[in-house]
């Protein structure tokens, strides 16, 4: 199938490792031409060269930039002013009571999550208008729809992401400009095996025991009955990354495995 991707800009944040380096990789296969993004020059050039090996023939680039502050979407803007594929991928995640919360971590999450989406999208929209064809999207959660109790600021997050996806499609509403979110379930990423095998080694189990157990226990809703791989989560984004996806705009795209238990 040709998804009609070949010389595309795309420009995926936080694609270093995990669900944005298999987006990277996927639109590169596609012909995309694909700018990949991270907090250090190091982890940049090592997704660089990841996606070369398997695609000796992909055109992509690196951004280094740190969202932890608006200057990060400046520095990406000054270096790429236009694109046509913008994957808003770069999140942070971390445990913690809602009473441990304090103020600090509220805004820090919001901050990358969520504004980085807000000022990359901002300035990007403009010139897909102009050429009236676009694609945003923004990686959200199953977390967005059953707020994790463990992490209800990441949950706020995630849900920010979908509301920003709806309401950016509705205002090009008729043009060839598509916004909209996917919401990835528990994936075997770089951080999540880490954390499994760390789990496994402490508990004395094997990684297939301690995954076994988290979907009985954790996600007992799961379909999937497993962590889903960065590449199936890849495989949605670049659909709705592409010509052939035109029809689907202001949704909410589950990859979640089956974990919300919702038909709709």
């Amino acid at each position: 199938m040709d998804l009609k991707l070949k010389d595309k800009v795309a420009l995926i944040t936080g694609s270093t490792a995990g669900i944005g380096l298999a987006i990277a990789q996927s639109l590169s296969h596609e012909g995309a031409h694909v700018y990949v993004n991270g907090r250090t020059q190091e982890r940049v050039d090592s997704a660089i060269a990841m996606i070369k090996k398997s695609n000796p023939g992909a055109h992509v680039d690196g951004i280094v930039a740190d969202f932890g502050s608006g200057s990060g979407a400046e520095v990406v803007i000054a270096k790429l002013p236009a694109v046509d594929v913008l994957v808003n991928n770069v999140g942070i995640f971390e445990p913690k009571p809602f009473a441990e919360i304090p103020d600090t971590d509220w805004y820090r999450f919001f901050e990358i999550n969520v504004m980085s989406g807000v000022r990359l999208s901002r300035h990007y929209l403009a010139g897909m208008l102009e050429k009236n064809w676009g694609r945003i999207l923004f990686i959200s959660s199953e977390s967005a729809v059953q707020i994790p109790a463990e992490m209800v600021h990441y949950g706020m997050t995630k849900t920010a992401q979908v509301a920003l996806a709806r309401g950016i499609a509705e205002s090009v509403a008729g043009t060839g400009v598509t916004v909209n979110s996917i919401l990835p379930g528990p994936t075997e990423s770089e951080g999540v095996g880490a954390f499994v095998e760390a789990m496994a080694k402490q508990q004395n189990k094997s990684k297939e025991q301690v995954e076994k157990e988290f979907f009985e226990h954790a996600r007992p809703t799961s379909l999937l009955r497993r962590f889903a791989t960065v590449e199936e989560v890849a495989a949605m984004v670049t659909y709705v990354a592409s010509e052939l996806s035109s029809a689907t705009n202001g949704a909410a795209l589950r990859v979640d495995g089956g974990v919300v238990k919702a038909i709709l």
